[in-house]
């Protein structure tokens, strides 16, 4: 089940959160398919303006992050690279698109992948 993580300024986020999980859940849907949709989660971390910092400097604006975790299998298979390359482009676009072209640049999309066996759900091993 994929999983994303955005963390972004809470500046950034505000009255952008419907759109932004919209737009994240279609971007996921684009690349696998609609029956992904029912299990995309998505979370959005808002990152208050002083405690984001870059070059050893607290910053008020920086590009949203974002950790897409979703089981090895679905990484691994024969058009892993093509399907690896779709995700950050759609994942990418999604960002940008909800809240600014201006940060595209920026955006990170970092993908992991979970070996079969990794996964619980309810404290109990999900195989699958």
């Amino acid at each position: 089940m994929p999983h994303l993580t955005v963390r972004a300024m809470e500046p950034q986020l505000q009255g952008n959160e419907s759109a932004l999980i919209a737009a994240l859940t279609e971007a996921v849907v684009s690349v696998y398919g609609e029956w992904a949709r029912d299990i995309a989660v998505i979370h959005l971390d808002g990152v208050p303006a002083g405690r984001w910092g870059l070059r050893g400097e607290p910053v008020d604006e920086a590009a949203p992050a974002v950790l897409f975790g979703i089981r090895e299998a679905a990484l691994t298979r024969p058009d892993s690279g093509e399907l690896a390359a779709r995700l950050v482009r759609a994942v990418t676009d999604a960002v940008a698109g909800v809240l600014g072209a201006h940060l595209r640049d920026a955006v990170t999309v970092e993908l992991v992948a979970t070996p079969a066996g990794r996964t619980a759900i309810g404290g109990v091993i999900v195989d699958a």
